[in-house]
């Protein structure tokens, strides 16, 4: 008598398979809840202390130039995705890195003060973000490198900022005479 069933490995095999892609699902979409939960704590925070950072600007045109970046941003990470296929949104996520490092830089500058601000917080985000290039090149480089100089110098970018934006930070805060290593 023959049967044509699934051996009993192979069906273990597959429940097994899928029990571990649910799993991981579930804890990606955990991890995308709890970081879009601290993107909307950024912006309640924009939202309700704005005029703090720009005093000089209407309720109006601040909305109105709000609203126009969201646009404008949202449209511009479709495309990036869409076109260079970064479905992980990594090319995306380095990106932005390396505008955060230029906007820090800008912001202390700006402002001419550390409010706000932790050495610590500049050495993490350094830290992270080395941390993760490190183990992004190790796990997923045949995937995403494609034998380009681009991700090279756009880690390169991001650590040279990141260490300048340091370097400023500590130079402000001793012309203020605040031990930047004392300030949390």
């Amino acid at each position: 008598m023959e049967c044509h069933s699934l051996p009993f490995v192979e069906i273990f095999r597959g429940n097994l398979s899928f029990h571990l892609f649910t799993r991981i699902l579930l804890h990606m979409s955990t991890l995308i809840f709890f970081v879009f939960s601290l993107d909307l704590i950024i912006l309640f925070q924009l939202l309700f202390i704005w005029q703090n950072e720009f005093k000089g600007l209407s309720k109006k045109f601040f909305y109105t130039i709000f609203i126009s970046i969201f646009v404008i941003s949202f449209y511009i990470m479709f495309v990036i995705t869409y076109r260079y296929r970064d479905l992980y949104g990594v090319k995306l996520a380095y990106g932005q890195n390396l505008l955060m490092s230029i906007l820090f830089i800008t912001m202390i500058l700006n402002r001419n003060s550390i409010k706000g601000q932790s050495i610590y917080i500049a050495i993490l985000k350094m830290l992270g973000t080395a941390l993760t290039s490190v183990a992004f090149y190790i796990f997923f480089a045949r995937e995403f490198y494609e034998n380009s100089i681009f991700w090279s110098i756009l880690y390169t970018l991001i650590f040279l900022f990141d260490i300048i934006y340091i370097f400023i930070f500590y130079q402000k805060s001793r012309k203020q005479a605040i031990n930047p290593w004392t300030r949390a």
